[in-house]
């Protein structure tokens, strides 16, 4: 146990640290912004991944599958599959599986993938499995959008978890119905992918800005010849590229490794209502406002007594239930919080208020509605 604390102790101390050097860089740093490459702030448009997906079934599992009383699907699945296999069952037959389990099957399939490029896949139980570990997987064709198949999955299950029972107790590490198996999937069918329309190709930013998008064709131009890159609006940027294919995707290559330096984010903080969770960037500033904190709790609780007489009394136990009300108030004090500048003092103003992070979502709402907070502000 010794060993154990002072091992805590010491990841604890190490993570403060990392943090303290990061909000140390914030401070000194607070509007430095690196410069990129295209290939990070843009996309070319026209490549992008497709996603697939499939139902099968997981064989081989140890009394862990779908209980067949609540998921017919599965019995019905089994009994299809057998009968494509030449296997007839009598009608009526009552099958009680404990080993098969009913899956969905998901992937992505790459852009320029061809016939026989092996691909990764998703399986998720559809039913009420307790685990898909050790199982097998048995031959799944997958769909696109368009009721097309691109691939056909099989394979073996990992999954990245374990758990045990016993006794009626249960302990369960991750999470076992679902799981992935590495090249699990062969592509069959390829997808058509146009590198951009006749002399053109457009370059998407994944983030909509006029300002980064000038930048982008500057850089365009400057690495190439002036007038090869125009911007159609804040997202789209029109590039002149060779008509021959293999010259065409070397360019395209060169266009990816310019480094371009993006605007600067608008302020934005996010907020989680459910969870309290609350994220800002760098750009977030904070004017001069006072905020009063303080908590009000109120407890209602009842305590049951026993009132038991003597022996050979002749009275009888009586059970009695006395309700209690308690309200609790932790002080508030009103605190003026200063003119931010960066990240930093804004974390620094708000803890100063001795806010936990679901407080935080009523503060900076308030702040929000008078104006202090310099930000936009999002709530998920």
């Amino acid at each position: 146990m010794d060993v154990r604390r002072e091992l805590l102790h010491e990841c604890a101390t190490r993570l403060r640290v990392l943090l303290t050097a990061v909000l140390v860089g914030l401070v000194a740093f607070p509007g430095a912004v690196r410069a990129e490459r295209i290939k990070d702030l843009a996309s070319v448009a026209g490549v992008r991944d497709n996603q697939l997906i499939g139902y099968g079934l997981v064989v081989g599992l140890d009394g862990s599958g779908d209980q067949t009383t609540q998921t017919p699907f599965t019995v019905q699945s089994v009994i299809n599959m057998l009968g494509n296999l030449g296997v007839q069952l009598p009608p009526g037959t009552n099958l009680q599986l404990k080993n098969v389990a009913a899956v969905m099957v998901t992937a992505d399939l790459p852009a320029f993938a061809r016939p026989g490029q092996p691909i990764d896949i998703t399986v998720s139980s559809l039913g009420n499995a307790k685990s898909l570990r050790g199982g097998t997987l048995l031959l799944t064709p997958l769909k696109g959008a368009d009721g097309q198949i691109y691939a056909l999955a099989q394979g073996n299950v990992v999954v990245g978890g374990a758990g045990a029972a016993a006794g009626g107790a249960s302990a369960v590490i991750n999470h076992l119905s679902a799981g992935r198996i590495p090249a699990g999937a062969t592509v069959e069918r390829a997808v058509a992918t146009a590198l951009g329309q006749g002399e053109f190709v457009h370059l998407e930013l994944n983030e909509t800005d006029f300002g980064t998008a000038r930048k982008v064709v500057d850089a365009v131009n400057a690495a190439t010849t002036p007038g090869t890159a125009a911007a159609l609006d804040a997202r789209t940027i029109r590039v002149r590229a060779p008509l021959d294919s293999t010259a065409r995707v070397a360019f395209i290559g060169m266009l990816e490794g310019l480094p371009v330096t993006p605007e600067q984010q608008s302020a934005k903080v996010v907020v989680n209502s459910r969870t309290g969770s609350v994220v800002m960037n760098q750009a977030v500033t904070l004017q001069r406002c006072a905020v009063a904190h303080g908590n009000l709790s109120v407890t209602v609780g009842t305590d049951t007594e026993v009132s038991q007489p003597p022996p050979l009394s002749g009275g009888r136990t009586v059970v009695t239930q006395t309700a209690g009300v308690a309200i609790e108030q932790s002080p508030g004090s009103l605190i003026n919080v200063p003119d931010g500048a960066n990240l930093a003092e804004v974390v620094k103003a708000l803890n100063a208020v001795g806010a936990n992070p679901l407080d935080l979502v009523s503060i900076l709402q308030a702040m929000k509605a008078v104006g202090a907070l310099r930000a936009e502000l999002e709530v998920i």
